[in-house]
């Protein structure tokens, strides 16, 4: 483990390799914060579920920083953007999310509006955050993104065609069995931050089977727990 990564840790009556796997076992997996402490307590490691809640929020979203700066560029030229409700103390709000042609997350922003404005806040968000423009849009009939896509990028095809784009509504199921699983989210703080981990988390450990040896698909499961553990184990702040 690298001093900067020690001094992250530093404090801790755990070690690092004890957070980073309470990390990975409630990004990874659909468990609850006392489905983990179960977990650990089955392997000897008495922590509270308020414990892994804290690890969680403090080192959660630096793991994803980390692995989103390794994924920059590398993601399909096809974009696919959507919405999905969600409900908050009572409040609606929506939660934009893009993937890539191949079930990737690029990118998730939570806003209180359904309109151009909220469009043009993803779209900046994901020219930031991939550094360059996609191929092709692919969203449905909201007009907002036809509107959004005029303005920031009018040079790219858009296809706005509700069966084209079930690639990021389903990639919404796993957020939603995760709001049933916390019992909805309790803040829009608290959701953003949560799902701006669970993805490029998620985004490490999405294998795709399809057409893959089993050998093959071990030493993909194989790098990619390796990647987790240099990046949980060796961050920069």
């Amino acid at each position: 483990m690298t001093e900067d990564a020690s001094a992250q840790y530093k404090r801790h009556r755990f070690p690092a390799e004890v957070i980073a796997h309470a990390v990975w076992l409630y990004y990874r997996f659909p468990l609850s914060l006392r489905d983990v402490e179960d977990l650990l307590a089955e392997r000897g490691i008495e922590v509270s579920f308020q414990t892994v809640a804290e690890w969680a929020r403090k080192f959660g979203l630096k793991f994803a920083r980390q692995l989103r700066r390794r994924s920059g560029g590398n993601f399909a030229d096809k974009w696919h953007l959507d919405e999905m409700v969600v409900s908050i103390k009572g409040k609606k709000y929506w939660l934009w999310r893009a993937v890539d042609a191949n079930g990737y997350v690029l990118d998730a922003l939570l806003q209180s509006r359904r309109n151009k404005g909220a469009a043009l806040r993803l779209m900046r968000k994901l020219l930031k955050s991939q550094g360059v423009t996609p191929r092709v849009m692919v969203t449905d009939k909201l007009r907002s993104y036809s509107a959004a896509k005029r303005q920031l990028m009018p040079g790219i095809e858009h296809r706005s065609h509700k069966g084209l784009n079930n690639r990021v509504e389903n990639s919404h199921l796993p957020v939603r069995r995760r709001e049933r699983r916390m019992m909805r989210f309790k803040s829009a703080r608290q959701c953003q931050r949560f799902v701006s981990t669970h993805g490029q988390i998620a985004n490490l450990f999405h294998l795709h089977r399809k057409h893959m040896t089993a050998t093959d698909h071990r030493q993909l499961r194989a790098h990619a727990s390796t990647t987790w553990r240099e990046i949980a184990l060796s961050f920069k702040a």
